[in-house]
């Protein structure tokens, strides 16, 4: 990275994590998606159950490899040849793990998370029930607001997902949310019966923890959509 746009990066992973430490969120930085990796297994304990989010940055840095490993109990959403009803078990046990591992589509510089998601199953696992979660993304997903995360994800995250997804979407088709602003009172979502096969079906904001149950680990480098 540049230099000088590399001073300014670090002062916004600074102040984010800073913040996120003062709603009980411990917040890392690692320079690397490498370190990050070897920063998860020291986080990871052999024997107990670990779920994961539907996340391309844990794709991207080896994650899914790692907890396969067979001293951990993974719920492998991912597994070949599971059909719907499966998959669905699968979800629900992820909510039930001792950890939950996943990525965030945005973190802001006051310390929060906010995510969208379709099915709601990583919404429901960052809101309660694994004992411990772990949060890892790149420097890309930090923004100043929580009206500048809601604006990212119309416009970054869920055409970006769509696309991955093969889903039949407006922002697949476009590029962006078919309600580009923030229209006060719905704020994220579209206008009713706008959008119907959409990625954005739920929406969580992630504020303060419980003191030891949540980490983020910021990256500096760009991973994820």
């Amino acid at each position: 990275m540049e230099p000088n746009l590399g001073k300014i990066v670090n002062m916004r992973i600074s102040r984010t994590i800073e913040n996120l430490g003062k709603n009980g969120i411990k917040g890392v930085y690692v320079p690397t998606g490498k370190e990050a990796l070897a920063l998860l297994e020291t986080l990871l304990v052999p024997g107990e159950t670990i779920g994961v989010g539907g996340s391309v940055t844990l794709d991207q840095i080896g994650a899914l490899e790692l907890i396969r490993n067979p001293k951990y109990r993974f719920i492998d959403r991912y597994e070949k040849g599971l059909d719907a009803e499966a998959l669905h078990i699968r979800r629900q046990q992820c909510v039930m793990t001792d950890t939950f591992v996943t990525g965030t589509n945005t973190i802001t510089e006051e310390g929060a998370l906010y995510n969208i998601d379709g099915t709601g199953n990583r919404l429901c696992a960052l809101v309660f029930g694994p004992k411990r979660v772990i949060v890892i993304a790149g420097y890309n997903k930090i923004v100043p607001t929580m009206e500048n995360a809601m604006l990212r994800i119309k416009n970054v995250c869920a055409p970006a997902n769509a696309i991955r997804l093969g889903m039949d979407t407006y922002c697949a088709k476009h590029g962006h949310c078919i309600s580009r602003d923030l229209n006060g009172r719905n704020m994220m979502f579209p206008p009713a019966g706008s959008c119907t096969s959409r990625l954005c079906q739920n929406a969580v904001i992630t504020g303060r923890q419980p003191e030891g149950r949540m980490i983020v680990v910021i990256v500096g480098e760009e991973l994820g959509y």
